[in-house]
């Protein structure tokens, strides 16, 4: 079972594992989406990620349903108070960039999709730099303000710009952003690891990455010869890491691991992610309930110095 814990500097409190909402209505169906956010509420988990785009870019697919299916199932449960609910902002074909009026009309669009009157974590899903920073800070503050959102966090967004936003509300006031959501995982470290990883250090902000299974490449279903949905799909993602030497490396740094604590290959990446500096929860989706264990199982494992510098040395 997942103890939580405070998120940054937040209000919230959290499950160590953040589940990913993006196969939601893709990959997942409603009633194997149900299946798996029954599984991982089971082990505690309470930290469920969507946004008011996905997965709209893939055919057959419609913006926002992910979000009516997390909807459907905290009214089934009836469980809504118990999860910390996050989505985003700056994505939705209908609802693109960060000008004011686009924040407001989004969160209010997710909030109906959602059938709640907030959401515990709103992110900025791309940065939008033709917006000042005065204006997003200052809007994204005004819906804390309104009890619409508990907290706020960024996602696609550079230092520099990040670290604007935070001297601006910090000189005003304001609400900031308290969580940073990057890409990071075994072979995607130079996405966070540097100048994003200090900022978040040096201003106490709580890091959830996503991809944290690199697309599915970190659980082993992907390698060389091998053939999968996900990669025959989308080959710059899962099937992308395919065959490369850092991929070989890391996989096969992985299965030692693995092996030495019988456990799934997906658990040994998601504990060497949870215990990086400043990671609070990482990200992962499950398409079916039999890929949870492996998810959840991330609350029992503890790498040893030992492995967690043989992985290291593997993704250099």
């Amino acid at each position: 079972m997942f103890d939580h814990e405070k998120l940054g500097a937040s209000d919230l409190s959290t499950a160590p594992l953040c589940l990913g909402g993006n196969v939601f209505g893709w990959t997942a169906d409603r009633e194997q989406s149900f299946a798996v956010l029954d599984a991982y509420a089971a082990a505690g988990g309470n930290f469920v990620d969507t946004a008011d785009s996905y997965m709209y870019q893939f055919p057959g697919n419609d913006p926002g349903q992910s979000e009516r299916i997390i909807a459907a199932w905290l009214a089934a449960r009836g469980n809504r108070d118990d999860i910390v609910v996050a989505t985003k902002v700056g994505d939705h074909p209908e609802r693109k960039g960060l000008s004011p009026d686009n924040i407001r009309a989004a969160l209010d669009d997710s909030l109906r999709r959602l059938g709640t009157d907030h959401v515990d974590l709103y992110y900025a899903h791309f940065d939008d730099e033709s917006v000042s920073v005065e204006d997003i800070v200052t809007t994204f503050d005004e819906l804390v303000r309104a009890g619409k959102t508990r907290a706020l966090g960024a996602s696609n967004i550079s230092p520099a710009r990040l670290d604007a936003m935070l001297r601006f509300a910090r000189a005003e006031g304001l609400a900031r952003f308290e969580v940073l959501q990057p890409q990071y995982n075994l072979v995607s470290r130079d996405t966070y690891e540097g100048e994003r990883r200090d900022l978040v250090a040096r201003e106490g902000l709580a890091c959830v990455p996503y991809f944290a299974l690199a697309s599915g490449f970190l659980t082993g279903k992907y390698e060389p010869g091998t053939t999968g949905r996900y990669a025959r799909d989308v080959p710059g993602l899962a099937g992308g890491y395919a065959g490369t030497e850092r991929g070989t490396k890391v996989l096969a740094a992985m299965k030692e691991i693995a092996a030495a604590h019988g456990t799934e290959l997906a658990t040994v990446a998601l504990a060497w992610l949870a215990q990086q500096p400043t990671v609070a929860a990482p990200i992962a989706s499950a398409r079916t309930v039999e890929q949870v264990p492996a998810l959840v199982a991330l609350a029992d494992l503890r790498l040893t110095g030992d492995e967690l510098q043989a992985l290291d040395t593997a993704s250099a």
